[in-house]
């Protein structure tokens, strides 16, 4: 089991990021990062590492918006739909759409959860309540 020690973080941000896209553990890349379609596992199977905690709040859609609205969408007014009805081509191009944030956010969330534990930056570690007596 892993001790979230200093030595555990010789991974390198580039390797970790990879290891989130693919949907492993970032730590030793063999576990699944994701338990269900935006769900986390508590901790990895292989390894142990506690990833259940970290956060990744809206930078997965955040990123999922970045990347469709402006990657993907200027690819479809290069594509000659005039064949199609106005309505057809609207209809044809949501779903497209919306196929592909699915796709890409999952993975987003992955991206974000392991950049977040190589870093350690905050919403890495749960915030702990002081309370003075």
């Amino acid at each position: 089991m892993s001790k979230q020690t200093g030595e555990d973080r010789e991974i390198g941000l580039k390797l970790a990021a990879l290891r989130g896209l693919m949907g492993r553990c970032p730590h030793c890349g063999l576990g699944k990062l994701m338990r269900s379609y935006l769900k986390p596992v508590d901790a990895c199977a292989v390894c142990g590492e506690r990833l259940g905690h970290i956060r990744a709040d809206d930078a997965a859609p955040w990123a999922t918006i970045i990347l469709v609205g402006h990657v993907f969408l200027p690819f479809a007014f290069m594509v000659d739909v005039d064949w199609m009805p106005v309505w057809a081509a609207m209809l044809m191009w949501s779903a497209c759409f919306a196929a592909i944030s699915l796709a890409i956010l999952p993975r987003a969330k992955a991206l974000f959860i392991a950049i977040l534990w190589q870093t350690r930056a905050p919403g890495y570690k749960p915030i702990e309540i002081v309370r003075s007596v």
